[in-house]
């Protein structure tokens, strides 16, 4: 998204209670995002680069009471509501930091140390590449599903329009204009997140839609259901808004086989979205679940639904499945490896043609 975007959606974000983490690569603006909202709104601004920190910079020292030990507030504490708290290089920062600010992104708080009722959280992170110093990729989702997840990506418009603000020379942004390709050489921002839905990020995502208009709804709808539930969810959830055909149950069409006459009057974007929703059926499968699909030889059932599907998927489309499944057989281990690979071994039998297992 472009800055201008950013910076808007960051701003409702946190006017809602919840926390911006907005992903870029060097030089982007991110930083200067913040700045700007600070000064539209009247805040302060306190930077923590906590790749810099130690856990006793963040969390405060402790110190003898009279009876107990307590914690003394860190320096850059806020005294008052109008402020923001941007707290930087977050996949630059060991583990220990980031354990060290979960109880700041949970319950406002560290130690008996409460933030200001009016404070607003951002975050700001570099994409997850080999280009960046990162101590290890955070992979952990309780700490992902705490943040609205925004891609920052240079536009020229915007950058034109900051500039004149800036007073930056005029022959600079000149050249600009006339070779906007040279503006960044880093225009993708891939943030290697497996974004997926829970209660609390419904929840999360019901507070910030409360302070979207109509219009912006209309937008940014998407946008800001795919950074906190993901993509497949966000495209369920405004497929449901605006009234679209509902999905078949992947359940319903892989062991009972009904529903399938449905999936010809899909769109492909629909078509896209049911398998999405099939890969996750798939991914949610407990071992009990796993247990009774076994020993009821439901494995048969299911490459044969999938065999019946693939008539009205197309076939790139339909790979995925094969790939997913190939995926778990080899990140699991014991039954639901076994149940995987059974499965991708009955759909290749089904299929019966060697080209499809070729894809994967």
């Amino acid at each position: 998204m472009k800055p201008s975007t950013v910076k808007y959606l960051s701003k409702k974000i946190m006017a809602s209670g919840e926390i911006p983490l907005l992903w870029g690569h060097f030089g982007v603006g991110k930083t200067d995002i913040a700045r700007e909202i600070a000064e539209e709104t009247g805040r302060e601004l306190i930077i923590l680069i906590i790749s810099q920190m130690e856990p006793g910079d963040l969390i405060g020292l402790p110190s003898r009471g009279s009876e107990k030990t307590v914690f003394l507030k860190p320096d850059w504490w806020p005294n008052k509501d109008e402020v923001i708290i941007m707290i930087d290089e977050i996949n630059r920062a060991h583990r220990s930091i980031r354990n060290a600010i979960m109880q700041l992104l949970i319950d406002r708080r560290i130690h008996n140390h409460i933030l200001p009722a009016g404070a607003w959280i951002m975050g700001a992170a570099n994409p997850p590449d080999e280009e960046y110093d990162q101590v290890d990729l955070i992979t952990d989702p309780a700490f992902m599903s705490r943040f609205f997840h925004l891609e920052l990506s240079p536009d020229v418009d915007d950058w034109i329009n900051w500039s004149n603000q800036e007073q930056v020379k005029g022959e600079v942004i000149s050249f600009i204009k006339e070779y906007p390709e040279y503006l960044s050489s880093d225009n993708i921002v891939s943030m290697r997140l497996n974004l997926r839905p829970s209660p609390r990020s419904w929840y999360k995502l019901s507070n910030v839609l409360s302070n979207l208009s109509e219009n912006d709804m209309k937008k940014y709808g998407y946008v800001i259901a795919a950074s906190i539930v993901g993509s497949e969810a966000a495209r369920a959830f405004l497929s449901h808004l605006e009234n679209k055909v509902e999905l078949p149950n992947p359940k319903d069409l892989l062991i009972e086989g009904k529903n399938l006459e449905r999936i010809e009057k899909l769109t492909n974007e629909e078509k896209v979205s049911l398998i999405l929703r099939i890969n996750n059926y798939f991914e949610s499968l407990k071992e009990e679940d796993i247990e009774q699909l076994l020993s009821n030889g439901d494995q048969k059932t299911i490459a044969e639904n999938v065999k019946n599907i693939s008539v009205f998927i197309p076939k790139d489309a339909m790979f995925s499945v094969l790939r997913f499944l190939n995926e778990m057989v080899e990140k699991n281990k014991g039954l639901k490896k076994v149940f995987y690979d059974k499965l991708l071994e009955e759909i290749a039998i089904k299929l019966g043609d060697s080209t499809w297992m070729e894809g994967i």
